[in-house]
């Protein structure tokens, strides 16, 4: 990525958008190397990581990922779900996380040289359009080598800058014992807006 040393850089992570966009690549994200290849680049003031929580389930395989990100130098932005019954009769659940994300990315751009957006979420570019116009750089990290494009061509566009997180592999995939039972494993999967609850989490592996 195009860094100056002294840049002050915010992280904005839409989690779900994320851990789908990996999962499309075929990998697992390591944060704390991801916190780690940021802060060899530049001057890092904050990563912010976003997803919504079930909050009456006994467990939650989130869990243990929040309560990491939480101890170990991310700033988690939570809320629980909302529950509802569709047209068809289909129990779902909402947590959309764009809000809560737009705000922060608002309040701190004063304070920041640098975005840079985890998502490939379309609803975005008015946000990245009004961060640039406070004279804030910022770079989007989704891919485009996928079927279908994780990232809408419209908020590609308005990036100053799209990396694409296929070609941050090396420095940013979980390493796995070579014995795993399983070619690639799973965290949690943050919750997303507008997902059936039964697909909404997939259990890490033992």
């Amino acid at each position: 990525m195009n860094f100056y040393q002294q840049e002050r850089v915010g992280l904005f992570i839409d989690g779900a958008n994320l851990y789908a966009t990996a999962r499309s690549l075929t990998f697992d994200i390591d944060y704390k190397r991801l916190q780690d290849y940021f802060a060899r680049q530049c001057n890092l003031i904050r990563a912010f990581y976003y997803t919504a929580l079930i909050e009456d389930q006994e467990y939650s395989p989130i869990r243990p990922l929040v309560d990491w990100l939480d101890y170990n130098g991310y700033t988690m932005v939570t809320k629980p779900t909302k529950e509802f019954t569709d047209a068809t009769g289909r129990r779902k659940i909402k947590g959309n996380m764009d809000i809560e994300l737009a705000i922060d990315v608002m309040e701190m751009a004063q304070h920041l040289d640098h975005i840079v957006l985890f998502s490939g979420d379309g609803d975005f570019r008015r946000l990245v359009e009004a961060v640039q116009r406070k004279g804030v750089r910022v770079t989007v990290v989704s891919t485009v080598k996928t079927q279908p494009s994780m990232v809408a061509d419209e908020l590609r566009r308005q990036a100053d800058l799209f990396v694409d997180l296929a070609d941050m592999r090396e420095e940013l995939e979980r390493a796995l014992p070579t014995d795993h039972p399983r070619s690639r494993p799973r965290d949690a999967m943050p919750l997303d807006d507008d997902d059936d609850e039964e697909d909404y989490y997939e259990s890490q592996p033992a």
